[in-house]
């Protein structure tokens, strides 16, 4: 424990649950090319409407996990770095979902330029997702946003 916890009382901080750090991903993609727009947010919210993870999620509980995703990012020197946050994902199958939900946020805002291809770069580094199947997740979503 460090000075500043020891004389203000503050507890460490815990671990992200799998919720936020799958909230981070998406935030972490749709922020990659300097910007968060409307479509952007839309394309978040409803990817994480169709997940299981987020089915009996109130409003309430949602928005207090996109809250702890946006302090995870404060957390670190700057959004590309807090991609080691990823490495903290609980089963290989979450990582897996959380490098496919970000790669659909680059697809489906159009063009995916050059901040977003590394970040979904860096993002299956921290994940440890092998070229097979980052590849595989990246040719069934170019299918699906195909014009």
């Amino acid at each position: 424990m460090g000075l500043l916890s020891r004389l203000a009382g503050l507890a460490p901080s815990k671990a992200p649950t799998d919720d936020v750090l799958l909230i981070h991903a998406m935030f972490l993609m749709a922020g990659a090319d300097g910007n968060f727009d409307d479509e952007e947010a839309a394309v978040l919210i409803a990817a994480a409407n169709s997940l299981p993870e987020f089915k009996d999620t109130t409003e309430q509980q949602f928005q207090g996990m996109i809250g702890d995703a946006k302090k995870l990012v404060r957390k670190y020197e700057n959004p590309q770095a807090s991609v080691a946050a990823l490495g903290q994902i609980s089963t290989p199958a979450l990582k897996q979902k959380a490098f496919l939900l970000a790669a659909e946020i680059a697809l489906a805002s159009g063009d995916v330029d050059e901040d977003e291809d590394a970040m979904l770069e860096a993002m299956q580094r921290v994940l440890g997702l092998d070229d097979a199947t980052a590849k595989t997740i990246i040719n069934v979503l170019a299918i699906k946003y195909a014009s």
